[in-house]
């Protein structure tokens, strides 16, 4: 990808992970809850980093990072991953610093062929808020269609209840 670089959190990038989220966190805390639980220190970000290679080994999850040369601006993974079909959820944020940029819509279109050619899933899907105009347009513009409305199916971090647009894409 031009000017920027795309791998596999690892436990090394425990530090750098953390300062990303940090900088994030108040625009992230409803939408990526539990990373966001997970990285409130760096201590914390650390024993999550070393949980995430557990998950990483048995095929769990899978978290990428986004770099503009040595400094993570973004994140991409690859959740509830159910290998009976195989699918899985895909999730994206960037840092606010990069916004507009274009960078998301690149990394999530290269890792959306890398990960389809390398674990062979056969559906993606993403859950996204109605009111999150920018991850509605980056769905749609990487081909994923709406599927429908789950309601009352995700809790934000201040306890209320929301509707969440379910985005599919057929390998």
């Amino acid at each position: 990808m031009e000017n920027y670089t795309i791998k596999l959190l690892s436990f090394s990038d425990s530090r750098k992970f953390f300062e990303l989220m940090i900088n994030n966190k108040n625009r992230l805390e409803d939408f990526f809850a539990g990373t966001v639980k997970h990285t409130q220190t760096l201590e914390s970000t650390i024993n999550y980093c070393r949980e995430i290679e557990l998950k990483i080994e048995k095929k769990e999850y899978f978290p990428y990072l986004i770099f503009d040369k040595d400094t993570p601006i973004g994140f991409i993974d690859f959740k509830n991953i159910d290998w009976s079909v195989p699918k899985a959820e895909i999730g994206a944020f960037i840092d606010h610093n990069f916004e507009g940029k274009g960078i998301i819509t690149q990394s999530f279109k290269y890792l959306l062929k890398e990960a389809v050619k390398k674990h062979e899933f056969k559906k993606l899907y993403c859950r996204i808020s109605k009111d999150n105009i920018r991850s509605i347009k980056l769905a749609k513009g990487c081909g994923f269609a709406l599927e429908g409305v789950m309601q009352r199916d995700y809790c934000t971090t201040d306890g209320k209840l929301i509707d969440l647009n379910y985005y599919g894409m057929l390998i």
